[in-house]
């Protein structure tokens, strides 16, 4: 068995040396991405069937967590490559297979249906343009959501929900835009991408509400909640590193205008603490929630309403935290904080900048309170 977590230990010290150059170049660097690969991080939600590890999700957040902790922009890409793996799982099983044939081969992708695919025989031919194409520049292959479009009009079922699926091309079809230029996460090389007029076979394409999934535990849990999953644990992995690293800073800084290190100072020690607990007791309900979830999966192979919530609500929980955390460490590092030469400020936009995805976003715990209230909520993406 692949021991994912030494793996990702073992390449802690080499990221934290590597961080200005992976934040300048954009993108993850082609060799670390590669020996990501070999080390099996894209592989960790496929199928053990078609040539995967079909981690539990428990271990996947914890591989994310653990690469975050020495670099943001590395632990993005490992998750969005890592959670895109989820989409074999709705493949058929010998197009999953052909494409792990090679075992480090890399995917990327976006399932918001910004694109439009019309039907043409065994094949959609696919236009659009997304954002957040995210680890693009080292994958083989690379996703795009896309509203399935019939007379002009896009199909819906028959409750009235337009149908998207996402529609997989090689990245070499796709036009790169080279247009990643942001705070933070920068080495992530989350650049728009479009596809003109491209053919895709029927079985590249996938529908994660619609399509039935490989029945095993992983394929129980939703893909979106994953995704909220593997966005939390690089915000928690973000909130460590703040906190590891304000410690180290604090024992030899003596701020201007004092006597005492920052470490001796009462509003210092305070902050640690709470920063800790903060931390710790965020990680600990997310932990729980997918703990639960998992017991409920290999158990009868469904998740229920409450689980799915709790995974959610747990996760938005442990970003908004993570947030919370970074900033207070952030804030104690004073005028230091401020330097390139200090890495909570790499932290401090890392942590904001992934704040902003919408697996997180306040809806998320708007619905959560609807259904802790028993009120009526749309869950067709819970």
């Amino acid at each position: 068995m692949v021991d994912l977590l030494a793996a990702a230990r073992g390449f802690q010290t080499e990221l934290r040396a590597r961080a200005a150059e992976i934040e300048s170049g954009r993108q993850l660097p082609a060799d670390i991405a590669q020996r990501f690969a070999e080390a099996g991080f894209y592989r960790a939600c496929v199928p053990e069937a078609y040539g995967g590890l079909e981690v539990d999700p428990l271990t996947l957040s914890t591989l994310i967590e653990t690469i975050a902790h020495a670099d943001g922009s590395a632990a993005w890409c490992v998750m969005i490559g890592a959670t895109t793996g989820l989409l074999c799982g709705y493949m058929p099983a010998a197009t999953a297979r052909d494409l792990f044939a090679d075992p480090n081969t890399i995917l990327s992708g976006v399932y918001a249906p910004r694109g439009k695919a019309v039907e043409e025989g065994d094949h959609y031919v696919v236009n659009g343009r997304w954002q957040w194409g995210s680890g693009s520049p080292n994958a083989k292959w690379i996703g795009g959501g896309c509203m399935i479009m019939q007379n002009g009009q896009p199909q819906t079922t028959p409750s009235g929900i337009p149908i998207s699926r996402m529609m997989l091309v090689p990245t070499k079809d796709a036009e790169l835009a080279g247009n990643w230029d942001v705070s933070g996460l920068c080495g992530s090389g989350s650049q728009d991408f479009a596809f003109k007029n491209v053919r895709v076979p029927k079985a590249m394409s996938i529908g994660l509400i619609t399509d039935k999934p490989i029945a095993r535990p992983l394929y129980a849990f939703p893909a979106f909640g994953i995704l909220s999953m593997g966005i939390s644990s690089v915000m928690l992995g973000l909130a460590r590193a703040a906190i590891t690293d304000l410690i180290a800073l604090a024992g030899g800084k003596t701020p201007e205008g004092h006597r005492k290190p920052l470490a001796a100072r009462a509003r210092t020690q305070e902050d640690v603490a709470e920063a800790e607990a903060l931390l710790r007791s965020a990680r600990a309900f997310f932990h729980e929630s997918i703990a639960i979830a998992w017991d409920e999966a290999k158990g009868g192979g469904k998740l229920s309403v409450d689980a799915r919530r709790d995974v959610r609500l747990s996760a938005t929980h442990a970003a908004r935290t993570s947030a919370r955390v970074v900033d207070l460490m952030y804030n104690l590092g004073g005028g230091t904080s401020v330097y390139k030469t200090s890495p909570l400020q790499r932290i401090f936009r890392d942590v904001h900048v992934a704040s902003q995805h919408m697996m997180i976003a306040p809806p998320t715990m708007e619905l959560a309170g609807k259904l802790l209230l028993g009120q009526e909520a749309e869950i067709s993406q819970l």
